[in-house]
């Protein structure tokens, strides 16, 4: 049974990546199969490079990945990986960028994990001519029964964490997103959902059956 008096027990609001090899997730391939050939890319909240090592592997980019994790970076950069330590939320992190000095800017189940999401949003879409973005949708109807029936924060959504020691401080739905980038002037081009049910969720109410939504965006 996890110790309430070990509130650094399980947490993730600063990951460690020092005992972390290379790792593959199911949203790797999908982001892949959107992506050019060679196309330049960024990677927003990259954690270790495992994306940024997977598509240098599977399309031949030219890839660099912000992370705030200190131990991520190192990881990056003892693997050849181009890195940098910065806040993916704060507007000087962007400040040497150009305008769509990229082909695709990539944000991967980190967006909810900011105190400043609009930001990412804002330079995600000034700095490249496509945004991927992917993040757990918090209206998945098992976090929805969760909620109803048990009344506490939900822990297949938390990923086993508790609510005080997740790094996940702005949770969202799919229909908060659709909201956001409409506020924002970006259009979706494609989508895919991931779960159990994401099958089916490619196709019918997504916010009530996709667990992780990935989302290929463009500016209007």
């Amino acid at each position: 049974m996890e110790s309430l008096d070990n509130p650094l027990l399980n947490d993730n609001r600063n990951y460690d990546f020092t005992k972390e090899s290379f790792y593959t997730r199911a949203e790797f391939p999908i982001i892949s199969e959107w992506i050019n050939t060679g196309a330049k890319i960024i990677d927003l909240g990259c954690g270790n490079g495992s994306l940024l090592k997977y598509l240098e592997e599977k399309k031949s980019v030219k890839s660099e990945g912000l992370e705030i994790s200190q131990s991520g970076v190192d990881f990056c950069l003892e693997n050849k990986l181009k890195a940098r330590r910065a806040a993916i939320d704060e507007l000087q992190t962007y400040a040497n960028y150009g305008n769509q000095e990229f082909d695709y800017a990539i944000c991967n189940v980190t967006i909810q994990m900011l105190m400043y999401p609009e930001i990412l949003i804002q330079e995600m879409k000034r700095i490249s001519r496509y945004q991927i973005i992917s993040f757990p949708n918090f209206a998945y109807f098992e976090n929805r029964l969760e909620l109803l029936l048990c009344g506490v924060m939900p822990q297949k959504m938390l990923y086993k964490y508790r609510w005080y020691n997740t790094g996940h401080i702005h949770q969202l739905s799919i229909r908060d997103f659709l909201k956001l980038c409409d506020h924002h002037k970006i259009k979706i081009i494609k989508e895919k959902h991931l779960g159990f049910f994401g099958r089916l969720a490619d196709f019918f109410r997504p916010n009530l059956f996709s667990k992780v939504a990935i989302y290929l965006c463009q500016t209007k």
